[in-house]
């Protein structure tokens, strides 16, 4: 927390210098700046042939998402920018402060915890939490889990909340925004259809890993087993953890178990070796490898391959 609030003040403190000399808005152009790869793919769906707009993402692919720090030479760009799009909650405080700093109705915003009803984060039996609960505190929640997009449902509602603030901001455009939504709007709600269809039955999925997927499992109503919260900053499982683990993937007979994007696969290792499963991945789709970036991957191929791995396992 104390490292948390001295990024916010030296962001802040800079800010202040930079934004002095920074240039005026460029009235002939929509910037459209987004904190995360998922809404930056949205935005670049929706925004699809339309002359003067730029769509940039603040993280760098590659990097893990959780330990993003803000790079002050952004400040001024997301002053400037058309539209700022950001996740929200714990992850984003830094946000909360920067615009602060800009005062009210500076800038427009799409917050994407907004857009969707929001769950909270779940510890089910098994997982390593790291953390140490009240006595007599029994509850099975934790804080909201900030992973919203990972339902194709929530994808839709996040996409049709930034058409809408496009539509505000360039009325000129209105029509090929909307236009682009609609067609995505129907490959989202394809790719949903075949997750009911994989998950028409009760199944349970066994993740060697953080699970982010939340909203994946609250909207297609599949159990799952986890070695950490989707969250965690934990990543060396006690012996406890894995031993359950390796018991639940023994009962249910499972043929795989997953890992995450950007994982060091560690504990489906241990347990693929201990049980003789295959791994396969599971991408959360918070970032991208610079490969899979160059190569031109979306939320949408991602979350395909996601469905095809979740199919094999279950086969």
């Amino acid at each position: 927390m104390k490292r948390l609030f001295a990024i916010i003040l030296s962001v802040c403190m800079i800010f202040a210098f930079a934004s002095c000399s920074a240039p005026p808005k460029n009235q002939n152009k929509i910037s459209i700046i987004s904190s995360i790869f998922p809404s930056y793919d949205f935005a670049r769906q929706i925004t699809a042939g339309v002359d003067g707009v730029s769509v940039s993402m603040l993280i760098i692919p590659g990097t893990e998402p959780h330990s993003y720090e803000p790079a002050v030479r952004h400040m001024a760009e997301i002053k400037e920018s058309s539209l700022f799009i950001y996740l929200g909650g714990e992850s984003d405080e830094w946000v909360e402060a920067l615009l602060e700093t800009f005062g009210e109705n500076e800038i427009n915003t799409l917050k994407m915890t907004d857009c969707v009803p929001l769950l909270n984060e779940e510890e089910k039996e098994g997982m390593q939490t790291g953390k140490e609960k009240p006595e007599g505190d029994v509850s099975a929640e934790g804080e909201n889990d900030e992973h919203v997009w990972t339902s194709p449902k929530n994808a839709i509602l996040i996409s049709e909340k930034i058409k809408n603030c496009l539509c505000e901001i360039d009325k000129d455009n209105e029509d090929k925004y909307t236009e682009n939504f609609e067609n995505y709007k129907k490959k989202l709600e394809k790719l949903d259809g075949e997750f009911r269809k994989t998950f028409s039955q009760k199944e349970t999925l066994m993740v060697a890993d953080r699970f982010p997927f939340r909203y994946l499992a609250n909207e297609y109503g599949f159990e799952y087993f986890a070695a950490f919260p989707g969250c965690s900053t934990e990543s060396d499982p006690s012996a406890a953890t894995i031993a359950f683990l390796e018991k639940k993937t023994r009962e249910l007979k499972t043929k795989a178990v997953f890992y995450t994007e950007f994982s060091s696969q560690k504990v489906a290792d241990t347990i693929c070796e201990a049980t003789g499963v295959k791994k396969l991945r599971l991408h959360s789709c918070h970032n991208v490898s610079l490969e899979d970036f160059e190569n031109g991957e979306t939320y949408l191929s991602l979350m395909e391959q996601n469905l095809k791995n979740i199919q094999e396992a279950l086969k």
